[in-house]
């Protein structure tokens, strides 16, 4: 009876930490509420500046969302060169739903503006600036790297990520204790 509980009690355990490396080596994303209690609204008279400033005091992440909750209005992702005209016939993201959110899905600089005429002009405009992740994935080209040993041959030595090995350490030693 004895070893039967000391056997669940492993089991749980690994289980436990399992889940907490999981938890621990895989990013996660944030939504952001765009302008916060304020959200998306024409900036009061010598505030234009109300959204960038807002934007700065934020680090985006490639898949956070930012969320622009407005009534009467829209928002639109657009280039830059439509976000210094405050005007964009053919915006690259448009919405007017009254709830809309906008998944940062790359890193760079992103541009939004108001749809309704005069409110751009006014500073209800933001550009939004998104790092690189922590850890990019590497690109194809850059998946082995290969090394010359004194013999002149050539080794290979395949990519792992750091995630996949802790995984595979916490698999093999809950088998060994189970």
């Amino acid at each position: 009876m004895a070893s039967l509980s000391m056997v669940s009690c492993k089991r749980f355990l690994f289980i436990i930490l399992s889940f907490s490396f999981n938890l621990f080596f895989f990013v996660t994303s944030t939504e952001y509420e765009v302008g916060g209690d304020h959200g998306w609204v024409v900036p009061k008279p010598k505030d234009d500046q109300m959204y960038n400033q807002w934007a700065s005091k934020h680090r985006f992440i490639v898949n956070d969302t930012i969320q622009f909750k407005y009534k009467k209005d829209s928002v639109l992702v657009v280039t830059k060169e439509e976000y210094d005209k405050c005007h964009s016939a053919h915006p690259l993201f448009f919405s007017n739903n009254d709830d809309s959110v906008y998944i940062l899905d790359r890193p760079g600089l992103f541009y939004f503006i108001s749809g309704v005429a005069g409110h751009c002009q006014r500073g209800q405009k933001m550009i939004i600036k998104v790092l690189e992740p922590a850890n990019p994935p590497q690109s194809a080209a850059n998946d082995n790297t290969t090394t010359t040993n004194k013999s002149g041959a050539i080794d290979q030595m395949a990519s792992i990520s750091s995630p996949l090995i802790v995984s595979f350490m916490v698999s093999f030693f809950g088998v060994l204790f189970l």
